[in-house]
């Protein structure tokens, strides 16, 4: 079975809250690392809490949201072992994890509609890495990580 960690800051607490409720119809099970309302909280904080799960594999995959969800994006990618994007169309959720094999997804909730989020979310979900010469670059992206020379 999947294991699946969520958050998101205040600026994005309804589109997680959405999502939460997309996967609740779904019967997909997840861990809620917050944040738990619209109060202003800092949101490399629960960037953190979801990629450090994925990175210790407490989790397959992470969602996490933001306004732009350009700072959590950043936030995630600094835990070793994640590869987060952000992701603003169902293109994009398809390839990067098909080609990246990345473990994280992010969204801003100014930037998608609920709708869209969730058409990602399933995609980004249900797509399988390529592996082959894909694999290359993802070993390159992990050897840049270990601060090796490529």
């Amino acid at each position: 079975m999947m294991k699946l960690v969520i958050a998101a800051d205040h600026g994005a607490f309804e589109l997680k809250e959405s999502i939460k409720k997309h996967l609740d119809e779904k019967g997909v099970t997840y861990e809620d690392c917050g944040c738990y309302s619209k109060e202003s909280v800092d949101y490399p904080r629960f960037a953190y809490q979801a990629a450090s799960k994925v990175a210790k594999g407490e989790a397959d995959f992470g969602i996490i949201c933001c306004t732009t969800g350009l700072g959590v994006s950043m936030a995630a990618n600094k835990v070793k072992g994640v590869r987060a994007a952000v992701c603003t169309n169902e293109m994009l959720a398809e390839m990067t994890r098909r080609h990246n094999n990345a473990n994280v997804i992010c969204m801003g909730q100014n930037v998608v509609t609920p709708q869209l989020a969730n058409k990602m979310v399933d995609i980004f979900l249900s797509t399988e890495f390529e592996g082959g010469r894909h694999q290359r670059r993802v070993d390159l992206l992990t050897a840049i990580e270990n601060g090796e020379e490529i």
